[in-house]
C-alpha cells in the first residue's frame, strides 16, 4: 500500500520554505539554545581538563590494568565512530536510491557525522600514552626515517576514519553551497555577507552551476556509500584480527555496522524530536520522517539481535573451549549486568516499534532511542572489556573498574559533541532549503497546468 502522506505539511510554498528555516538562524536564539551551550560547554571543558591532567600524570588514571589494556577509551571510539554512520547513510545511500523522505532530516544528519567523528577521533589518539609521538599513527617517517607499522590496526583506524571524514565533510559542504548563498542574499550585515559569500564560492544558481552541482554531489555520494561499509568494518577488524577469545571472529564487520546504522539513527531521532520542538519545524520534519526512522531502528535492531544469536551459535558449534567459556562468561560471569543491559535495549525495547501506535508516538520513540544508545554502549563496553578481563590464564583474570577520569571523558565527549552541534543549528541551514523545495508539489514540471485544469472543470484548453 503506497503511502501518499505529503512530506511537507501545510500551504508551504518556495519563499515560505526559505523564510521558515532562514529565520532559524535569523531570528535571536530561544532561551532553550542558551541553557543548552552553558551546559554542553561546560561538559566539553570537563573533557579538555581531564585530557590535559592525562597528559601531564600518564594514563595510569585510568581504569585500566593487565589484562584489561583497552579501557573505556577504545569504548567510547567505537561508539562515537558508530554514531557518525546514520549522517552518511541518510544523505548517500537514501539518495542513491531516490527516498524523498531523507530531505528535511539529512543536513543535520551530516553535520551530527561530522561532530561524532571529531568527538571520537579524540581517543585513539589519547590512549596511546606516549601522545607526544601520535604522528607514529599517520604514514610519514619519524625522525628515525622509518616507515610506521601499516600492520598495526591504529594506522588502518587512522586511514578509514580519516576518509570518512574528508568525503563526509565534503559531501555536508557541497550539499550546503545552495543554502548559503541564500543566507549571503538575505544577510544584513557586511561581515554575515562577506563570510556567506565566500562560503557559497559565487553560486548564482544559473542552469550550468546546478548541473555541475547535481553531478558532484552524485559522486560524492557514490563515494560515500562504501565507505559507510567500510569505515566500521575496518574499525571491527582492531578485534577481529586479535587471538582474543570473543573478538576472534568473521562476523564482526556487519555485525558493527548494522550496530553504527542502529545507533545512528537512534542519535538523530533523539536531535530531530528535540529540535523541531524547540524551533517549530513539525510541518518539515513530519511523523512520516520519524515513523521511517523507526522502521530503520527496528531493522537494524533485529539485525544485531541476529548477530548476538549467531555469536553464541557459532562458539558452540567450533568446539573451542575458549571461544565457548568467553560467551558463557559474558551472560553469567562477573559482567553479566552489562550484558543483559545490552540485550534489553538492543533488542528487547525497540521491538514495541512494531507497534504503530508507539512508532508514531513522540515520548515512546524519544525514550527507545535513548535506550537504544545506552544498549550500544553497554555493547561496545562487553565486546572490549569482558573478553580482555578473562583471557587464555585464569591468574591473569581481574576486575575491570573505571575511574571518575573515564566517567568524565565519556561526558565530556558528549559536552563536545553537543557544543558543536549547537553552534550549527546557530549560524548554519539545519534543512537544507534546496532539498526540501524539490519534493514541494510546486517542484513538479506539470503543476502548474495540473493547477490550470482544476480550475478549467479538468478540461483540456
Amino acid at each position: 500500500m503506497l503511502d501518499n502522506t505529503p512530506l511537507v505539511l501545510g500551504n508551504e510554498t518556495f519563499s515560505s520554505i526559505t523564510d521558515h528555516i532562514s529565520s532559524i538562524t535569523e531570528r535571536k536564539a530561544p532561551k532553550q539554545w542558551y541553557l543548552l551551550l552553558a551546559l554542553a560547554s561546560s561538559l566539553a571543558l570537563v573533557l579538555f581538563g581531564m585530557i590535559g591532567y592525562l597528559f601531564w600524570e600518564g594514563t595510569g588514571i585510568w581504569g585500566i590494568q593487565n589484562p584489561v589494556g583497552w579501557g573505556w577509551a577504545i569504548v567510547n571510539f567505537v561508539f562515537w565512530v558508530g554514531i557518525g554512520h546514520a549522517g552518511t547513510l541518510i544523505s548517500a545511500i537514501l539518495f542513491l536510491l531516490r527516498q524523498k523522505w531523507r530531505t528535511s532530516i539529512n543536513r543535520f544528519a551530516e553535520a551530527m557525522t561530522l561532530f561524532a567523528v571529531l568527538a571520537a577521533g579524540i581517543f585513539p589518539a589519547i590512549h596511546v600514552g606516549r601522545v607526544w609521538v601520535v604522528y607514529y599513527m599517520f604514514p610519514l617517517p619519524n625522525q628515525m626515517q622509518m616507515w610506521p607499522n601499516f600492520r598495526s590496526p591504529l594506522l588502518w583506524d587512522v586511514f578509514a576514519v580519516g576518509t570518512y571524514f574528508t568525503v563526509s565533510l565534503l559531501f555536508w559542504f557541497t550539499g550546503l553551497v545552495p543554502d548559503l548563498a541564500t543566507y549571503r542574499d538575505r544577510a544584513k550585515t557586511k561581515i554575515k555577507k562577506m563570510v556567506f559569500g565566500i562560503l557559497s564560492l559565487g553560486w548564482r544558481g544559473g542552469n550550468r552551476q546546478w548541473k555541475h552541482y547535481e553531478m558532484t554531489y552524485l559522486l560524492l555520494a557514490g563515494l560515500s556509500t562504501p565507505l559507510v561499509l567500510s569505515v566500521h568494518s575496518v574499525v571491527s577488524t582492531d578485534f577481529a584480527t586479535s587471538v582474543i577469545p570473543g573478538w576472534h571472529t568473521t562476523i564482526f564487520p556487519p555485525y558493527f555496522v548494522a550496530g553504527a546504522i542502529f545507533s545512528g539513527f537512534a542519535m538523530v531521532m533523539t536531535l530531530a524530536i528535540i529540535a523541531r520542538k524547540i524551533y517549530g519545524l513539525e510541518h518539515l520534519i513530519t511523523m512520516k520522517h520519524l515513523d521511517n526512522m523507526n522502521k530503520i531502528i527496528l531493522l537494524t535492531g533485529m539485525i544485531v539481535g541476529f548477530s548476538y544469536g549467531m555469536e553464541f551459535f557459532i562458539a558452540w558449534y567450533s568446539g573451542n573451549p575458549y571461544e565457548q567459556f568467553a560467551f558463557v562468561n559474558r551472560a553469567f560471569g562477573p559482567y553479566a549486568w552489562a550484558y543483559w543491559i545490552m540485550v534489553s535495549c538492543n533488542v528487547l525495547i525497540p521491538q514495541l516499534f512494531w507497534s504503530r501506535k508507539i512508532r508514531r508516538s513522540i515520548p515512546a520513540m524519544f525514550i527507545i532511542s535513548i535506550f537504544v544508545n545506552i544498549g550500544m554502549w553497554f555493547e561496545r563496553f562487553v565486546i572490549v572489556v569482558t573478553s580482555l578481563s578473562r583471557d587464555f590464564l585464569p591468574s591473569a583474570w581481574d576486575y575491570f573498574t573505571p575511574t571518575i577520569y573515564d566517567i568524565g571523558m565519556f561526558i565530556g565527549s558528549f559536552g563536545l559533541f553537543f557544543t558543536l552541534f549547537l553552534l550549527f543549528v546557530r549560524f548554519l541551514p539545519m534543512i537544507s532549503m534546496s532539498e526540501v523545495k524539490g519534493v514541494l508539489p510546486q517542484a513538479d514540471p506539470h503543476y502548474y497546468d495540473h493547477e490550470h485544469d482544476t480550475r478549467k472543470g479538468g478540461q483540456h484548453v
